[in-house]
C-alpha cells in the first residue's frame, strides 16, 4: 500500500471562453449550458507527499501581469497564489521540492522554475525538443525567445523521459500527447488507488463522456496540436483509470463531477 497523498495547489485563474476552447466545434451544440462568455479557470499543480522524496507536478502559471499580456487576456495572478506563496502557506519552501515532473512546458505550468534550486526536473524529450524550437504558432506558449523576453526553461537542466518511466516508487509518467506535441501524464499510486494528473489532456471531466449520436467515446476538447492523438491519449487514460474519480486535470472547470 502506497503511503502517497496528493494536494492540489491553484496558482492562478486562466480566462476562455468554454464553447470554443474546452469543446470541439463538432461537439458544442451537445453542450447547450456550455458558455459561450469568457470565464475564468484555475489552473492547478499538485503536490504528492508521503515518499522517498517531494514532488511537484508541474509549477503552475505566470505573474498577472505575464499572463494577461502575453497569453490570455485578463488572466491573473492574485496575490499569494503563485506557487512559492502556496507552498508556504503549507510549510515549504520551494527548495524543499525534491523532483518537479512537468506535464508539458506551456507558460501555464512552469513558470517559477529557478525558484527550485535543488529541484531535478522531468521532461518529456519530445516535448523539450519542441519547446526549443517551436512553429510561430507556438511562440506564446511556450515563450520563444522571438518575444523578447526569457521563457521559463531556459539554461535549466532537464531530465529528458521518453515512453513509460518511474519518476519515483509511486509515481510514473506515460505519453499522452495531443494538447501539446510531447504532453505526458503522471500516475501517482495513493492508499485509495491510482490518481492520474492528466495535465491539459483533459480539460474537464465533460471530455472523457461519450456523444453516442456522433459515435463519438469521448468529447473532444478545441484546443490541440493533434486532434488524433488527443483523442488516443484521451481513451489512454479512461482505460487507464481506475474510475473518473481518478482524473485530476489541471483545471476542475464547472464539469468536474467529484
Amino acid at each position: 500500500m502506497s503511503n502517497l497523498t496528493i494536494r492540489p495547489i491553484n496558482t492562478g485563474f486562466v480566462t476562455m471562453i468554454p464553447k470554443q476552447y474546452l469543446y470541439h466545434h463538432s461537439a458544442a451544440a451537445f453542450y447547450p449550458d456550455a458558455s459561450d462568455r469568457e470565464e475564468e479557470y484555475p489552473v492547478y499543480t499538485y503536490l504528492v507527499e508521503g515518499g522517498e522524496k517531494l514532488l511537484l507536478v508541474d509549477t503552475g502559471m505566470a505573474d498577472t501581469e505575464r499572463a494577461d499580456r502575453y497569453h490570455h487576456h485578463g488572466s491573473r495572478q492574485p496575490e499569494g497564489m503563485a506557487i512559492a506563496e502556496q507552498l508556504a502557506q503549507i510549510g515549504y519552501k520551494p527548495e524543499d521540492i525534491d523532483i518537479v515532473v512537468f506535464t508539458h512546458l506551456h507558460w501555464d505550468h512552469c513558470f517559477y522554475m529557478e525558484k527550485f534550486t535543488n529541484a531535478e526536473f522531468y521532461v518529456n524529450k519530445k516535448e523539450y525538443e519542441f519547446a526549443m524550437d517551436p512553429i510561430p504558432l507556438y511562440y506564446k506558449s511556450y515563450e520563444a525567445p522571438e518575444l523578447g523576453i526569457v521563457r521559463p526553461f531556459e539554461g535549466i537542466e532537464m531530465k529528458l523521459v521518453e515512453g513509460e518511466t518511474e519518476i519515483m516508487p509511486g509515481v510514473r509518467v506515460f505519453e499522452t500527447p495531443g494538447h501539446s506535441v510531447g504532453h505526458q501524464s503522471v500516475e501517482i499510486d495513493t492508499a485509495e488507488g491510482s490518481y492520474i494528473c492528466c495535465g491539459d489532456a483533459i480539460f474537464i471531466m465533460d471530455n472523457v463522456k461519450p456523444i453516442e449520436k456522433l459515435h463519438y467515446d469521448i468529447t473532444p476538447p478545441n484546443r490541440f496540436s493533434d486532434i488524433v492523438a488527443t483523442w488516443k491519449s484521451i481513451r489512454i487514460i479512461k482505460e487507464r483509470a481506475e474510475s473518473w474519480i481518478r482524473f485530476l486535470p489541471v483545471t476542475t472547470g464547472r464539469s468536474w463531477i467529484a
